[in-house]
């Protein structure tokens, strides 16, 4: 890794406590960004230790006074914000579109779709005219999914933020580009398997081996593959790109 594609700049990553968000701020701190923000609920914290230079900040990004009040501190910390990763989001449990509560519904969108919309706007006042905007979406931000209609559909919503966002903001020179990672076995990903094994699914390693099997290189996408991907958007090596979804996955069709 070139340890000075992000050298001097400064970013922030919601739901960056933990699991893959936790992976792209080490990968960023790893790159020269020493200086940065984890946002992520309150409970979510003590996982894992922020690099040197990073700060942790509350926020719940479902009311709008707590995502204000925490993009305010970032601001006041770190004056820039070179690079806004949103990698926060929330994946519901299994249900059929003919059983999906609507409370349920809203909940996803507030946080998947409505969250991403709230931090980039907050983060715009920070960012300066070469700034870079990388969004988590997912490869179900252009497929369907069964018993998954309203993540798929916030992440479809998430691709459409991604490429007007570009429109909007290129003549700042401000890159907005989102990644889409496809399974990743992360302790959540493990963890939804194991509900999935509980209300009548394949058992959680039986559904791992699938996944696995569905891949060109026979194996899961991993935290770094998808830290990596985003840092490649965030980095000078992605000067001209902006408005695209990357893939991120041996080779999913």
């Amino acid at each position: 890794m070139d340890a000075g594609l992000l050298s001097g700049k400064r970013a922030v990553v919601t739901g960056g406590a933990n699991g893959i968000g936790a992976g792209i701020v080490r990968v960023l701190a790893e790159a020269g960004a020493s200086r940065g923000a984890v946002l992520d609920l309150e409970s979510a914290f003590g996982r894992s230790v922020p690099p040197e230079g990073w700060a942790e900040i509350p926020v719940d990004l479902r009311n709008d006074e707590s995502t204000a009040a925490a993009f305010a501190s970032v601001r006041e910390r770190l004056g820039t914000i070179d690079v806004l990763v949103a990698a926060a989001g929330i994946v519901p449990l299994w249900t059929g579109v003919g059983s999906v509560d609507l409370d349920e519904w809203d909940e996803v969108f507030r946080v998947n779709a409505r969250g991403v919309l709230a931090s980039l706007r907050e983060s715009l006042p920070a960012m300066p005219d070469d700034g870079a905007i990388v969004v988590i979406a997912s490869q179900n931000a252009w497929r369907g999914n069964s018993n998954l209609a309203s993540y798929v559909a916030s992440k479809h919503a998430v691709l459409g933020l991604v490429r007007s966002a570009a429109l909007e903001l290129g003549p700042r020179g401000i890159r907005v580009n989102a990644v889409a990672p496809g399974s990743v076995a992360t302790e959540a990903y493990r963890s939804r398997l194991e509900r999935r094994q509980a209300e009548g699914g394949l058992p959680a390693h039986e559904a791992l081996e699938r996944d696995a099997k569905t891949t060109a290189l026979q194996r899961l996408a991993t935290v770094d593959d998808v830290a990596n991907g985003v840092l490649f958007l965030a980095s000078r090596l992605a000067s001209g790109i902006t408005g695209h979804l990357l893939p991120v996955g041996p080779g999913v069709a």
